[in-house]
């Protein structure tokens, strides 16, 4: 810890300059740097630069990790390849900031609200830009509104933060409006350059981009010093669930994406009962193992298959046919889900419908 607060605090030039810079350590005056020969001292000055710094909350309401979750991180990797803070592929070459996802359009028109970040002003809003999946980074319809929907908000001190892709006419704030953090600005959305229902988040600094996983003057590339600036730790999850649910046939992926297939209760007499599962971050040489259980307990379909390719997103199922004259067992169905890497288990989710 104390190596890393050192580090920090000589890549800012505290060290040499006699007045630290004000906007990092909130005008903290370095009255004699040539004193901060003292280990205790010098550490002791960079817990006030890091004391300083901005502190974010989650820019979405919503259950993290549970109705929400990142998708893509920011890309640290400076060459035509792309890599995330965490060493992982859950980015793209150029992405710049943080997308905070929920499960499908369905949940995006019930509403999640996006939030301010930390308080400040808002300087740039942008609505009425239309909701639709983009999955063509040359589309000429987002050219010019890549961020669709959004703002941008001034924190002070070259300080800034900017939301993206939210829902057409649903924001709340106007330029010159202060806010504070937890403000509702707008609604999650899918509007400009986006693929799926997300808010684009990007921290800015004197127009350079900032990781808030990593926080200011991090070096490129992904085996580096981090100085997180989230209020509270948010945990780096490379995969993780999506959605699970139940239906009555084969889904498809924009079946998913749109939030139509996950039924209530199914009829005993249905076409087919299918268990189904959607999840990010899937790597190649993965195990997969998703079961269909009887109300009896007896296993009706079990499989177990290697992933063949790595996938940010995926989508499985398994089930079974119903036949004329058999229904399917009345009681409780379950479903289970269970992703396996090197030997541990990364995903572990399971699901049960009623059959009537």
């Amino acid at each position: 810890m104390e190596q890393s607060l050192i580090q920090l605090i000589a890549s800012l030039g505290l060290v040499f300059n006699p007045i630290a810079p004000p906007h990092l350590v909130n005008q903290v005056v370095i009255d004699q740097p040539e004193a901060l020969t003292d280990r205790t001292q010098l550490v002791a000055q960079a817990q006030k630069v890091i004391n300083a710094l901005p502190k974010f909350s989650l820019p979405i309401d919503c259950n993290f990790g549970q109705d929400c979750f990142v998708l893509l991180y920011s890309d640290r990797d400076p060459s035509p390849r792309f890599t995330d803070f965490g060493c992982g592929r859950m980015t793209y070459d150029g992405h710049s900031g943080t997308d905070f996802a929920i499960p499908d359009e369905s949940a995006m028109a019930r509403g999640v609200p996006v939030l301010a970040a930390a308080d400040g002003v808002v300087l740039r809003v942008r609505d009425g830009v239309i909701d639709r999946k983009s999955t063509n980074p040359e589309d000429p319809r987002t050219e010019g509104i890549e961020c669709g929907n959004g703002l941008v908000i001034d924190h002070g001190n070259g300080w800034q933060t900017q939301y993206c892709h939210l829902r057409q006419n649903s924001l709340q704030v106007d330029p010159g409006d202060r806010v504070k953090t937890g403000t509702k600005l707008g609604l999650v959305g899918q509007s400009g350059a986006a693929s799926f229902p997300h808010v684009h988040f990007q921290v800015n600094y004197n127009g350079a981009i900032v990781d808030p996983f990593l926080g200011p003057n991090a070096a490129q590339g992904c085996q580096v010093s981090r100085q997180s600036m989230w209020q509270e730790p948010i945990a780096y999850d490379p995969t993780g669930i999506m959605q699970a649910g139940f239906t009555t046939k084969a889904p498809t992926m924009r079946d998913a994406e749109q939030g139509t297939i996950s039924d209530p209760a199914i009829a005993a007499n249905a076409p087919a009962l299918v268990f189904w599962a959607r999840a990010y971050g899937v790597l190649e040489s993965d195990i997969e193992q998703i079961r269909l259980i009887a109300p009896d307990g007896t296993v009706v379909t079990d499989s177990e298959t290697p992933i063949k390719k790595s996938n940010r997103i995926w989508l499985s199922f398994t089930g079974k046919r119903g036949k004329s004259g058999q229904p399917f067992s009345k009681g409780t169905w379950r479903g289970e889900y269970e992703l396996i890497r090197n030997g541990e288990t990364v995903i572990d989710v399971e699901r049960s419908i009623q059959v009537r």
